[in-house]
């Protein structure tokens, strides 16, 4: 006790030595169990199948600046400085980064609810924001996208969650819907065997769905066919240019004529 009244007595300012050892051991203590409890926290989370790498990054930095600062909320009252002060003087800070960054603030909250509502991954094919191509990564702040052509656009998460998203990539099948023309000279039946030859000669396109084809619209120069057919995801893109291709050459194989806009003029004599 009186080693301990004797460091008390000797100060450094307006701190006694005493309460700067104690400060310093509460400083360890906390080191320590900050290490302790962020282990804890992390092989929990790694546990946590469901939860990204970057929703785990963020939830182990928050707990280590919460953590940190109640330690020095702690070490703050054993050097005797006011606490109340301390933790007004910290809202007051808080407050005031909050407004400065509230932009940012926002994207950070719309990419937490991209990371916990999986509307997309990382290599899904989607559009977004006005944007389309494929999910390059989900950031806190920004999700990155690679466009068809190549081009890596940043879109801010705030805006992605403020648009419609369409995941192409959601399911393993997707359809393929065309419109062919032909002229009004040509029967429907003839026009819509030589598509079909096309869809029954790809191996690509399912018989589950069965594929479909119709006359579909009357238009001012030709008639308009519509199919339908189904795909696995991967081989959307390959069997629509296909399909363009392979049925005008159907076409000619077949006789079947592909109109095009045109007026005709019929002269009256009278």
């Amino acid at each position: 006790m009186k080693f301990l009244d004797s460091l008390n007595e000797i100060s450094i300012g307006s701190l006694s030595l005493g309460a700067l050892i104690g400060a310093l051991i509460t400083f360890l203590v906390c080191l320590i169990v900050i290490s302790i409890i962020l282990k804890i926290v992390s092989k929990a989370l790694g546990g946590a199948k469901k939860m990204g790498r970057t929703m785990k990054n963020f939830v182990l930095s928050v707990v280590r600046i919460a953590l940190w600062a109640i330690a020095i909320i702690i070490i703050a009252s054993e050097l005797g400085i006011p606490t109340a002060s301390l933790v007004a003087l910290l809202s007051v800070a808080g407050l005031a980064l909050s407004l400065s960054v509230q932009g940012v603030l926002g994207n950070l909250f719309a990419g937490l609810t991209i990371l916990m509502t999986h509307p997309f991954a990382e290599g899904n094919f989607v559009e977004v924001a006005g944007k389309t191509g494929v999910v390059r990564s989900v950031g806190l702040l920004y999700t990155t996208i690679n466009t068809l052509d190549n081009v890596v656009i940043s879109i801010p998460n705030s805006d992605v969650i403020g648009s419609a998203i369409n995941n192409y990539s959601a399911d393993p099948l997707r359809r393929v819907d065309m419109l062919f023309c032909a002229a009004y000279s040509e029967p429907t039946e003839k026009v819509k065997r030589a598509i079909m030859e096309v869809v029954e000669a790809d191996p690509r396109i399912l018989d589950d769905p069965a594929p479909f084809v119709a006359l579909n619209a009357y238009k001012d120069s030709v008639i308009e066919y519509v199919v339908r057919v189904w795909v696995k995801n991967p081989d959307y893109w390959d069997v629509h240019f296909s399909l363009n291709e392979k049925v005008r050459e159907s076409f000619a194989r077949n006789g079947v004529a592909m109109s095009y806009a045109h007026m005709n003029v019929h002269i009256v004599e009278k």
